[in-house]
């Protein structure tokens, strides 16, 4: 494949408040925060995993080598709390949700990440961490755990644009008299209740903010190219880790702070205690992987998105036509004569040239999917007037197939034996409209539909497309 190196892609920094250029000219390491495993991901999750897993589609079709890590937070109160609950072990609640997680997002068409560390399996990690942040006098041992001391890091607030004084005022302290101020967070949380690790402080558990510092650090060391996570997590976690992170290596943490707006459901925010979440699994047997994909990225990642049937149903109407334009491709034939190639290929380039600049322009996915469908649109009404030949469609199919690749999108697949049972089930009505028998011609033909298949008569011809099951639609 010929790949076309992208001219700047630039990404806005949650920090700076400036849009950054990726640099691709090296590995390109992303460190995104992942689940916590004591429950079923949701389309929250989904957003944010799927814009990331198409940001990396992106930078690989351009030649960059991408290194993605991907976390599970399998130590946790919340975890805990669901194994009281169900009384088992921790290890039995985590192993349960990872499984159900990479289910879902294989699922969802989503690209493994390079390695998937677990909080649990990376604990000597954080205890050096902690030492390191005592020893420099960032943190403090009290009765109840190890603290980081935010006071001592100048900076605190840099990326939420929290101010300190503000922090205080309105702080909900918890009833913890050992901290030495109320804005100090748990590195270490000393503790008898299972699961816990000896510690040089006391057994216990690491704080949550430690974990995602101490496993980006490992595999990715300092100044990596981006931290990315929803938005939900600039405050405290990601400020957290900042502090933590650029206090105890001296260095930069992140180059580029990339976050992912929240999934509300009629304008609220998803939340377990107001009954609202939409499991993956919920979401998949509705629409599908492709609608929930093409949901995903179809407002600018950085902005929130409402969970709306009327936008799925919308996306629905528009993955047909991208099926339906995909077998107009995939059966043409050179009986018609072929038009203007200068005029496809100059689609063609229109097309590919604004979806690349989209996605090179803070990765707008709306504007790229908006020029794919653009092109879609112009191949069906080629087809329409039966202008769409072999030729034409050996012209178009990379970059069809090249963006449908990007956006991580899969089309039904038809074997040859199928395709032969459809063209003899088509040959059959045909002859039968032909002697007027139109009853018996009906019959084929809900035979055809019946295997998801839908006819596209032409003037001349009847072609043919299958079509992927949606549950709605059932």
């Amino acid at each position: 494949m010929h790949i076309v190196r992208m001219k700047n892609l630039r990404i806005f920094d949650t920090l700076s408040v400036t849009e950054k250029n990726v640099d691709i000219t090296n590995l390109v390491k992303i460190y995104l925060c992942g689940v916590t495993v004591y429950d079923e991901s949701h389309i929250g999750h989904a957003r944010t995993i799927i814009v990331f897993d198409t940001l990396r589609r992106y930078l690989e079709s351009k030649g960059a080598r991408v290194n993605l890590i991907q976390n599970f937070t399998d130590v946790d109160d919340k975890i805990i709390n669901r194994t009281k609950k169900e009384n088992v072990s921790a290890d039995i609640i985590t192993t349960r949700y990872i499984k159900n997680y990479f289910d879902d997002f294989d699922k969802l068409n989503v690209k493994r990440a390079d390695l998937y560390p677990k909080a649990t399996e990376h604990i000597t990690d954080m205890t050096d961490m902690i030492k390191g942040l005592i020893d420099k006098g960032f943190a403090y041992v009290s009765k109840n755990g190890v603290y980081f001391s935010v006071l001592k890091f100048k900076e605190y607030g840099k990326l939420s644009k929290k101010k300190i004084d503000e922090l205080i005022s309105g702080a909900r302290v918890e009833v913890d008299e050992t901290k030495k101020d109320p804005l100090d967070f748990a590195l270490w949380k000393f503790s008898d209740e299972s699961p816990t690790w000896n510690s040089p402080w006391g057994r216990g558990r690491p704080g949550w903010h430690i974990e995602c510092s101490a496993m980006s650090l490992r595999y990715l060391g300092s100044n990596f190219e981006i931290h990315g996570g929803g938005r939900d997590l600039i405050f405290p976690h990601h400020e957290n880790e900042i502090a933590q992170s650029e206090s105890f290596s001296g260095v930069n943490f992140a180059k580029i702070w990339m976050h992912v707006g929240m999934v509300t459901i009629n304008g609220e925010k998803m939340s377990k205690s107001l009954g609202n979440t939409k499991s993956i699994d919920h979401v998949l047997n509705i629409w599908g992987p492709n609608i929930v994909r093409l949901f995903c990225l179809s407002s600018h990642y950085s902005k929130p998105i409402d969970y709306s049937e009327e936008i799925l149903k919308e996306i629905i109407t528009k993955w047909r036509q991208v099926e339906n334009c995909y077998f107009e491709m995939i059966l043409s034939d050179d009986s018609q004569v072929t038009e203007n190639l200068d005029q496809i290929k100059n689609i063609i380039h229109e097309s590919k040239t604004e979806f690349d600049s989209a996605l090179e322009s803070d990765f707008n996915t709306p504007l790229a999917l908006a020029s794919f469908f653009k092109l879609v649109k112009n191949i069906n009404q080629l087809a329409s007037v039966e202008k769409i030949t072999k030729t034409i469609s050996e012209v178009i199919f990379p970059t069809f197939q090249e963006m449908l690749s990007i956006l991580g999108l899969r089309l039904v697949q038809v074997t040859n034996d199928e395709k032969n049972q459809i063209s003899n089930l088509i040959k059959q009505r045909n002859e039968l409209r032909n002697q007027k028998k139109f009853q018996d011609a009906d019959a084929v033909r809900k035979q055809i539909s019946d295997m998801n298949v839908t006819l596209i008569d032409h003037k001349t011809k009847t072609l043919w497309m299958k079509q992927e099951k949606i549950g709605i639609e059932n």
